[in-house]
């Protein structure tokens, strides 16, 4: 039997959208960097704003951010759905850390982080 590990997202810069997505995550945050990390960032000329990958701890899975290499493809095969009690004041307040309006639909709101992924904010569950 296998169980769920991370979720990983190619991203152009891992960081950057590392920092979006803890903005829009209740009680996600991005993994801190140890000493044993940081240095063999230093020796390539990176630092942890521009190191191959960023992980968010939280309450769910690992979200891992990987900087993507190649072309990407025209959309994402996947997308992550993020639930409120206030669809529509979600929805704005996540334009405040760069989501973009993509489309309206009854129930969810189509956002795009700001490297084009697309997501959904969708209002509360019914039973």
């Amino acid at each position: 039997m296998a169980r769920l590990g991370e979720i990983v997202i190619d991203a152009d810069h891992p960081a950057r959208l590392a920092r979006f997505w803890e903005a829009v995550l209740d009680d996600y945050s991005i993994r801190p960097y140890n000493d044993a990390e940081i240095a063999p960032l230093a020796s390539l000329g990176l630092t942890p704003g521009t190191g191959p990958s960023v992980l968010l701890d939280g309450p769910g899975p690992v979200i891992c951010f990987q900087l993507m290499v190649g072309p990407r493809p025209a959309r994402n095969r996947i997308h992550l759905d993020v639930i409120t009690a206030d669809r529509e004041t979600e929805v704005e307040r996540l334009s405040g850390p760069g989501a973009t309006h993509f489309r309206e639909a009854p129930g969810y709101t189509v956002l795009r982080d700001p490297e084009g992924n697309q997501f959904c904010v969708v209002g509360p569950r019914r039973a």
